[in-house]
């Protein structure tokens, strides 16, 4: 029984500690968010782009050395991986403002429940580009243009 819950986890592991980690970073959103909401009385909008921040430092930090176990540190690949985290990270956060704005202003639902909405699409998108296109693993190819 062991063996098979060893087994299943090393099949999974990416998107287990995807979830894991996804699940930390949320909680550094949302705690950023929330105090910045509750504590200092921010706009909800400031507060969002401000947990959005140190959200988006967190999960790059985690995804390139936990999740992906990605091993480049060339100052090119860097840039590459940074530049193409913040993108997407820039356009998602763009995404979950948008849908913050829509549900809070437009539909008038709570911005806490509006914000956990919104988190789990971006969940998703930020995974798939994770994925797919910045930690990617690179053929021999690619390793040597």
């Amino acid at each position: 029984m062991v063996e098979k819950i060893k087994a299943l986890f090393l099949k999974y592991k990416e998107l287990i500690l995807y979830v894991f980690f996804g699940g930390l970073t949320t909680v550094v959103s949302w705690g950023s968010y929330f105090l910045l909401t509750e504590l200092a009385h921010a706009h909800y909008q400031a507060a969002q782009w401000i947990s959005w921040v140190c959200a988006v430092v967190f999960a790059f930090v985690v995804n390139k050395l936990f999740v992906f176990e990605d091993k480049d540190t060339s100052k090119r690949g860097l840039f590459r991986q940074i530049w193409q985290f913040v993108s997407v990270r820039i356009a998602s956060g763009v995404v979950e403002s948008a849908l913050l704005f829509v549900m809070v202003d437009l539909i008038h639902i709570g911005d806490g429940i509006s914000k956990i909405v919104v988190s789990v699409v971006t969940v998703i998108l930020n995974y798939v580009a994770s994925k797919l296109l910045i930690f990617r693993k690179q053929s021999n190819e690619e390793k040597r243009a």
